[in-house]
């Protein structure tokens, strides 16, 4: 009988499964890597790659470690959730600096009280 992962898992342990799996997605975007790319370099398929950066927690632990050495060689699983990476923090800079626009007539109208 095939157990899905998900489904015996408590709510806490999917959400640590779905942080790490964002943590990869942020790593590898701000290493600039595409997805295909990754999963070739890990010898996984993109389809695998896609379910380790969405959190699906039915995946083997070799598969993280082989994506995410393929993402950036020489990073430890807590590296990668401390987010101490120069590439995340340069990404985090990014999205930091960005201008924010103005607002429209309607959208202060909506505003007034």
């Amino acid at each position: 009988m095939k157990v899905t992962q998900a489904a015996v898992l408590s709510p806490a342990l999917l959400l640590q499964a779905q942080h790490m799996g964002s943590a990869l997605a942020r790593l590898r975007t701000a290493r600039g890597v595409r997805q295909v790319d990754a999963a070739l370099r890990a010898g996984i398929s993109r389809n695998t790659a896609y379910r380790l950066e969405h959190g699906d927690p039915g995946l083997a632990m070799g598969q993280v470690l082989r994506y995410l050495d393929a993402i950036a060689p020489g990073t430890t699983l807590l590296q990668l959730l401390f987010e101490s990476d120069p590439a995340l923090v340069a990404l985090a800079l990014r999205e930091q600096t960005q201008r924010v626009r103005g607002l429209s007539a309607a959208d202060v109208e909506a505003l007034n009280f």
